[in-house]
């Protein structure tokens, strides 16, 4: 018997496993995927459905009928999307501008943009508050200019401070490695017909990157929407949904709001990814 042959025979042989061998070779990937999170989220969405200490009434009702609530939900996804935004415009820009030059100490420039991959969120807001604390760099000029002390650090621009710090060297990577797969054959041809550079932007490059845009944005979105580090360094006091979590579940016991709360910013990181992967799905076919 030839070795085609004995390849043919083995995947016949390979077709006719039974069920329950493939059963028993993903069982391990079941039972993590079961005890590290489908239980734990069963108990939370149960959680969530008993009633609110303050209010009587069941986490959920709670959540969207309190104008607090809905107030802290507003200005996380607000405050997501801004980051977003502005992390993908600026990680495009660079991503491309790196991809098509070579310069020395190119590869120097991208190991410091990339550094703070290193850096955790408690690190990443003590960083802000050291530029624009009551103590920081910004504080620092501004009494000395003006003998005002300018503070920024401990309020959602703070925040949004810290959170596009620690979002865009995930970006750059990813812009970077994407930008570089581009056909610049395209843009040739483009720019050949008399296209203006905006369009050939517009028209070709983004485009090109449109998976990696959505990927990234949808990954920034739900990492800003969670992030509770960088908040909890900046201060306790701001609305957004990580540090209300944090003040219902350790402060007030209030364990439904919390999980209900948890389920509501779940649901809507989740929706993010799952609408960046259809819209990508679409633009592939």
């Amino acid at each position: 018997m030839s070795i085609s042959d004995n390849l043919v025979a083995s995947r016949r042989q390979a077709r006719r496993l039974p069920g329950s061998r493939w059963l028993w070779l993903t069982l391990p990937a079941l039972l993590f995927f079961t005890a590290f999170w489908l239980l734990p989220f069963a108990r939370l969405l149960q959680m969530g459905m008993q009633n609110d200490r303050s209010t009587q009434h069941s986490g959920y009702w709670t959540v969207i009928s309190q104008p607090n609530y809905l107030f802290s939900l507003m200005n996380t996804v607000l405050l997501s999307l801004a980051v977003t935004l502005v992390t993908l415009v600026i990680a495009a820009i660079v991503g491309c501008f790196l991809a098509r030059q070579r310069f020395t100490g190119r590869g120097t420039l991208l190991a410091l943009l990339t550094f703070p991959l290193a850096f955790p969120g408690v690190v990443v807001g003590f960083l802000v508050v050291m530029l624009a604390g009551r103590q920081g760099l910004l504080a620092q000029i501004s009494m000395s200019l003006v003998h005002e002390r300018w503070t920024l650090a401990y309020s959602l621009t703070g925040l949004f401070i810290g959170y596009l710090y620690f979002s865009l060297p995930r970006a750059i990577v990813t812009l970077v490695a994407a930008s570089e797969k581009l056909d610049r054959s395209l843009e040739e041809a483009a720019r050949s017909l008399g296209a203006s550079q905006w369009r050939i932007t517009w028209d070709v490059i983004v485009p090109g990157l449109q998976p990696a845009l959505l990927s990234t944005g949808a990954l920034c979105f739900a990492t800003s929407m969670g992030a509770f580090g960088t908040a909890f360094t900046l201060g306790t006091n701001l609305a957004v949904l990580p540090l209300t979590i944090y003040g219902e579940f350790t402060n007030y016991a209030n364990f439904a709001t919390a999980a209900a709360l948890s389920v509501v910013m779940g649901a809507v990181a989740w929706l993010a990814l799952m609408l960046a992967r259809r819209v990508a799905h679409k633009g592939a076919a």
